[in-house]
């Protein structure tokens, strides 16, 4: 990864300010030349650390935000591993957005059985999470990708992003725009994800992780190039948001 720009901040509350300046910017400019706002947004931790500042932000038109997920779990979308429900409880409780301009996925579509092995990478549930983004991407013209105005990204302590796994057969996916995974090695078992394309696809993409968790995963990501991790495959045009903990091993600079 070549000359990758790194912030790191001394508390999460510092990384929450600046994430929500960034993602402040990024609306305004897209709703003024698009009169909209894509965007992608992760689970895990992820969605508390955006919501943390964002939410009391007064100054943007949420009206305008189309907001779909980089990866969900197929559980119901109140179940507490969804990350439809973290995000909702973090942000989408305390911002204006039109319930219909969020886009979730539809756990009841769920084949009872598994894809065949020449359907494996699709389900009822990722074909139709992807129709959902083709009626908002591709209404007016057919795109080979979405182009997101911004996607926000975290990465698991073996390297995987969205729910693309190290060594997983979905990392060479480049047809699809939404994929099922059956054998997540993270439970929940059965997710869908962004596929690797759409995501390199993006105008803007940011990594965001904090925590001791994450520091051996980011010195291989940073200092061990080549490794073919699924987040090392990404390219982040707005580069990493860090605490302090998490980027304690790396020796790149640092902002």
């Amino acid at each position: 990864m070549a000359h990758p720009i790194v912030r790191s901040f001394a508390t999460s509350n510092e990384l929450s300010v600046s994430l929500a300046d960034l993602v402040t910017e990024l609306s305004a400019e897209s709703i003024e030349v698009r009169d909209r706002f894509t965007v992608g947004i992760s689970g895990g931790s992820l969605p508390k650390l955006l919501g943390a500042d964002l939410k009391h932000r007064k100054d943007i038109k949420w009206d305008k935000w189309e907001v779909f997920f980089c990866d969900e779990r197929i559980v119901p979308l109140d179940h507490e591993d969804s990350n439809y429900f973290v995000c909702k409880k973090e942000l989408f409780d305390h911002v204006p957005i039109p319930p219909e301009k969020i886009h979730t996925i539809k756990p009841e579509l769920v084949s009872e059985n598994e894809p065949k092995k020449d359907e494996e990478a699709t389900d009822p549930v990722s074909v139709e999470y992807e129709q959902q983004l083709i009626d908002v991407f591709a209404k007016a013209s057919s795109i080979k990708f979405p182009l997101f105005d911004l996607l926000l990204l975290g990465v698991g302590p073996d390297g995987h992003t969205c729910s693309l796994f190290p060594g997983h057969p979905l990392l060479d996916e480049n047809v699809l725009w939404v994929a099922y995974i059956g054998d997540s090695p993270k439970p929940p078992p059965k997710r869908v994800t962004l596929t690797l394309p759409v995501v390199n696809h993006a105008r803007n993409v940011t990594f965001v992780a904090t925590g001791s968790g994450k520091q051996d995963i980011l010195h291989q990501i940073f200092e061990a190039p080549g490794r073919n991790l699924p987040s090392q495959l990404v390219k982040p045009v707005n580069g990493w948001f860090l605490d302090d903990t998490a980027s304690s091993k790396l020796i790149l600079p640092k902002l």
